[in-house]
């Protein structure tokens, strides 16, 4: 999908506040934007108005606003004293679309701090349970630049704000969190948000979905598109691109990243389910599922979940459903952070 397209996309859903399945925008409640198929809209609709699914890991999780940390919505496992010696892992999520409902992918980030992860997502509660009267929004007019509802560095506000907390006497994160165990992750614009704060020595892995650095250069109207392939040098660890196949506005944007990528561990993850990949699907569906073993295997050393991405026989390897591809890739490490 040519720049022209992606502007004229994201243009169209700039008004809405509530993520948009296939295009990674926004749209308050009973209000999708037209791009989406009568389905997916109806689909977004009914999700709202289900529960917070606790996840499929060890714990049961939750999702909250803190006064300490404004503008941000906080993943984490419900009972902090059943992690026991465990110790969380960290991950900062950029919003499809740079919208500021935190709560847009909570089926995908819920599932991830199932799995012993503090997962902060830019932005506030604006969908499903927990949510505000939608708030009416003024439309992007044209040849003006979009809001920015969010930032790339909101993600390194969450990091400064996890790092605090694990040093405040009194937090209920206190000695809890890992520092070795530091991850980014996000979805389209998200992901890029997530690319340009990379360099941060205390990353140790980003998960990119349905995101790439566009190919025909910058978008200077659109916060967060504004990067060049150049910001691919600030990747200094492992990273993984989960896409959505041919179908998704980010592939081929997203490949090129992948073959541009070099000094780092680099792996492609395609599933063909176009831009939305599978957020609003149970528990996050089946990105979700290999963004829980990337991270099991990056930041805690699970031998394995690096099975899944490592060998002539991974498991996406076997698996018919997704198109595996990686390079740089050295021996699975078998120890890691806390667990």
């Amino acid at each position: 999908m040519t720049r022209n397209r992606i502007t004229l996309a994201l243009r169209a859903a700039a008004a809405f506040p509530i993520l948009a399945t296939a295009i990674a925008a926004a749209q308050p409640p009973g209000q999708p934007p037209p791009a989406l198929s009568e389905a997916a809209q109806r689909q977004i609709a009914e999700n709202n108005k289900l529960p917070d699914p606790p996840g499929t890991g060890r714990f049961a999780a939750m999702k909250e606003e803190v006064a300490s940390l404004p503008k941000h919505v906080i993943y984490r496992p419900a009972d902090l004293a059943a992690l026991g010696a465990e110790k969380l892992g960290v991950v900062a999520w950029g919003n499809g679309g740079c919208s500021d409902d935190g709560a847009s992918s909570r089926f995908h980030l819920l599932e991830i701090a199932s799995h012993g992860y503090l997962v902060i997502a830019s932005g506030r509660i604006l969908s499903g349970p927990g949510a505000p009267p939608a708030e009416p929004r003024p439309a992007a007019q044209p040849g003006q630049p979009l809001p920015a509802r969010t930032v790339a560095a909101d993600l390194t506000a969450a990091l400064d704000w996890a790092f605090a907390e694990n040093q405040r006497s009194g937090s209920p994160y206190f000695g809890r969190i890992d520092a070795k165990q530091v991850a980014l992750s996000g979805w389209s614009c998200g992901g890029l948000q997530a690319l340009a704060v990379a360099k941060d020595p205390r990353v140790k892995t980003v998960v990119m979905h349905n995101t790439g650095v566009l190919n025909d250069g910058p978008n200077t109207t659109i916060p967060g598109m504004d990067l060049t392939k150049a910001a691919l040098a600030n990747f200094h660890s492992p990273v993984i691109y989960i896409l959505g196949g041919p179908p998704d506005i980010a592939y081929k944007n997203g490949m090129d990243d992948f073959e541009r990528i070099v000094g780092v561990p680099v792996a492609v993850a395609n599933l063909p389910v176009g831009h939305g990949g599978t957020f609003q699907q149970p528990n996050g569906g089946a990105a979700a599922s290999v963004a829980v073993s990337w991270l099991d295997w990056r930041l805690r050393g699970d031998a394995g979940a690096a099975r899944r991405f490592v060998g002539d026989d991974c498991g996406l390897c076997r698996d018919a459903s997704w198109t595996y591809q990686r390079r740089n890739f050295g021996a699975a490490p078998v120890s890691g952070g806390s667990r």
